[in-house]
């Protein structure tokens, strides 16, 4: 159940990310905010390993790497490219667009994953999907 609350505290604290992206590119290129964000990000990450004492150089030749080399790949190309919608377009549109990901990341999850798949499960992607689309609407 502890997943649920980081879960929701990472909504929230994403939910504010855009709109800052938003007011910031208005007058700043959309890829210094990347990289500038993103090097928080990073630094943050880097402090919560020297903190955690987790040894990063096994993992990077790990039987399961190749996974998360290409979500970085994949990563950088969805954020890069938010960015730049941000930039160009009005939240209230791109942010909903962007949300698209969770229901296609459950999808995925039971398609590919074979993770169960509920009556429950398929009307609540079917309301996500109708609700981005109103939204972004």
């Amino acid at each position: 159940m502890n997943y649920l609350w980081w879960a929701l505290f990472s909504v929230l604290a994403y939910a504010l990310v855009a709109p800052l992206v938003s007011i910031a590119t208005s007058d700043i290129p959309s890829e210094v905010v990347v990289v500038t964000t993103n090097g928080i990000l990073f630094v943050t990450a880097a402090g919560l390993l020297v903190f955690s004492d987790v040894s990063v150089s096994g993992y990077l030749v790990h039987e399961s790497a190749q996974y998360m080399y290409a979500a970085g790949v994949l990563l950088a190309v969805a954020i890069v490219a938010y960015y730049r919608a941000l930039e160009l377009g009005p939240v209230s549109v791109v942010a909903p667009i962007f949300g698209t990901f969770f229901v296609l990341s459950a999808i995925i999850g039971i398609v590919f994953l074979e993770e169960p798949f509920t009556l429950r499960k398929g009307v609540g992607v079917v309301l996500a999907g109708v609700a981005i689309w109103l939204v972004s609407g």
